[in-house]
């Protein structure tokens, strides 16, 4: 909010602090946990993880690493804070490939609480059924795809390469082959075998690749723009938009913006499963799939959409047709 803009480390703490506190006091406010009783907090830089520079995927690994944690420290909380600062990540540049990212990104912050004490079951919110990670790292156009370097004038940005959505799909697609299997019903799994026998094995290129139904094994979905590829309708991309709309692209915590609006609008019920997809630099793609352990009730809840959430969905002009009128 400067002027002149002064990105430098200790407004980006005040920035991190305005964001981690705030969300980490009504955490503790909402659930009644006091914060000597939680035994392990994921962070950037706490003991010996370091989840810097993941971007948006930081997130989901968090909560796999804090589910891995609690399998071996019995009768525990983890607290998992995802968050987004962008005081040292602003491009004072003139490279579009680094512009974008001003456009998309926002200061916000979410804080998690995990628990495996069976007495804290029947005032939780979901359980957490799956977690699935895949790192293309490996591929140099999936490496360099997100990726943070000085332009021509020396100052530093994030570019994004228009290799991007491509380079997304073929992550989602290997995380789904093993997502696949865990989630959907076996009808689903048959006519993705065949047609992947048919293309590979047979080489019947005519047949082009099945894409499973997802919508048969979730209720909601917690993603970024994927409705093509997953063959989602406008409702289900709703919390999306939506959260994109109002509080722009939070990094990692933006997967807890969208649930939280499933929430407002009063869709989670019990039994409802949730699956939450994380594309990340890296290039990463990782998966979290939960189920709802109870109806969760708008009127008692207190999150960010509370004040709003009746003046939602508005329209929200897709992409592809914005680019065509510009054309």
């Amino acid at each position: 909010m400067a002027v002149p803009p002064n990105p430098n480390m200790d407004m980006a703490r005040k920035e991190a602090e305005a964001v981690m506190f705030t969300a980490i006091d009504e955490l503790l406010e909402k659930t009644g946990v006091k914060a000597k009783d939680i035994g392990i907090l994921i962070r950037g830089n706490v003991m010996s993880y370091n989840l810097g520079g993941m971007g948006c995927s930081a997130g989901l690994i968090s909560i796999d690493l804090a589910k891995q944690l609690l399998q071996v420290h019995p009768n525990s909380y983890a607290l998992v804070v995802s968050m987004e600062n962008i005081t040292l990540n602003w491009y004072f540049g003139n490279d579009r490939s680094m512009l974008v990212s001003n456009c998309l990104f926002r200061m916000g912050g979410a804080a998690i609480l995990l628990s495996n004490r069976s007495s804290d079951r029947r005032r939780s919110k979901y359980q957490l059924i799956h977690t699935v990670r895949t790192h293309k790292g490996a591929d140099d156009r999936s490496y360099s795809c997100v990726f943070q370097k000085e332009d021509d004038t020396g100052r530093v940005g994030v570019s994004l390469s228009k290799d991007l959505m491509a380079v997304a799909g073929e992550a989602l697609k290997t995380n789904i082959t093993t997502l696949g299997p865990l989630v959907l019903p076996m009808s689903e799994q048959l006519l993705f075998f065949v047609t992947l026998v048919a293309r590979k094995v047979f080489q019947v290129k005519k047949i082009k690749p099945y894409i499973p139904d997802f919508k048969l094994a979730f209720e909601h979905f917690c993603i970024h723009e994927l409705e093509k590829n997953l063959e989602l309708t406008d409702w289900h991309m709703e919390p999306s938009r939506m959260t994109l709309h109002r509080f722009g692209n939070t990094s990692s915590s933006s997967l807890w913006y969208e649930l939280a609006y499933s929430e407002a609008k009063g869709r989670i019920r019990r039994g409802d499963r949730t699956w939450q997809i994380a594309f990340g630099s890296g290039f990463k793609c990782n998966s979290a799939v939960w189920r709802a352990l109870r109806t969760v009730d708008p009127a008692k809840e207190k999150n960010p959409w509370m004040d709003e959430i009746g003046e939602y969905p508005v329209h929200v002009p897709k992409v592809s047709s914005v680019m065509n009128k510009d054309k």
